[in-house]
């Protein structure tokens, strides 16, 4: 099976890939193909092994990024059509914010997961909007679904520190872009002391996000979840999330 062809195949399962195609230069054959896989494993061929190494290193920062674009390597013209699934949200704690943040999520087109070890609220029916509900422990939960990756965002919503503190524990070890918590200033403190007796630095706890969320004034669950949502988009577009009526210069970047 030929690069293209595979790349089409892994599109059409929502797999993540990138295919590189050379479309001009003094170096290659141009219109030739070469996949790259989030492993940096890779198909086919450019023509040139210096070239193929370049358009590794250009689809292995594009991967993740998720952007197709043209890049100029040594005077060659290197198109990089990248295809991703949708980012996921993995959601600790089977409360009620949680079968909010999902229906928000799905509706953004975002692939929401539940985890909880307690069976009988991590129950499939109470999250109709999930891709699943998993009733484990963090560590199991996460193995299931292939671990944390760099399009994996996470929000721990319990108030129970066995659930919370495992979560975060694994989260802090990742490369997971997001990591929010919810829970009040005390509470907060109280986990920081805690990750803190653990052997958690403070420089590491800062990747949290604590309490989570955007600054909406929400009131019920959904508006939770709505502004747990706006901030986990705002993270995955590197914005801050303030209002656009005080945002200087473009709004939207060039495709």
């Amino acid at each position: 099976m030929s690069a293209q062809s595979s790349f089409l195949r892994l599109a059409r399962e929502g797999s993540r890939a990138a295919l590189v195609t050379l479309v001009s230069g003094g170096r290659g054959r141009p219109g030739a193909h070469l996949l790259v896989l989030p492993d940096g494993s890779s198909e086919g061929t450019l023509g040139d092994a210096g070239l193929d190494e370049a358009a590794r290193r250009h689809a292995g920062e594009l991967l993740w990024a998720e952007l197709s674009e043209l890049r100029e390597e040594d005077g060659c013209a290197l198109f990089v059509d990248v295809s991703a699934p949708a980012p996921r949200l993995v959601i600790f704690g089977a409360v009620d914010y949680a079968a909010s943040l999902c229906r928000v999520a799905r509706a953004a087109g975002w692939r929401p997961y539940v985890v909880d070890p307690r069976s009988r609220f991590a129950a499939p029916e109470r999250f109709p909007d999930a891709e699943r509900v998993i009733a484990a422990w963090p560590a199991e939960a996460l193995a299931q679904i292939g671990g944390i990756d760099r399009a994996t965002y996470l929000a721990v919503l319990t108030h129970d520190p066995k659930l919370d503190d495992a979560a975060l524990t694994l989260a802090l070890d990742s490369d997971a872009p997001y990591i929010g918590a919810m829970g009040s200033r005390r509470a907060q403190s109280e986990r920081r002391e805690r990750l803190l007796r653990a052997g958690i630095s403070e420089e590491r706890q800062s990747r949290i996000s604590a309490p989570i969320g955007l600054d909406l004034g929400a009131r019920t669950a959904d508006e939770t979840a709505l502004s747990i949502m706006a901030e986990v988009v705002a993270v995955r577009n590197g914005r801050d999330g303030r209002r656009l009526s005080q945002r200087e210069g473009r709004i939207h970047q060039p495709a």
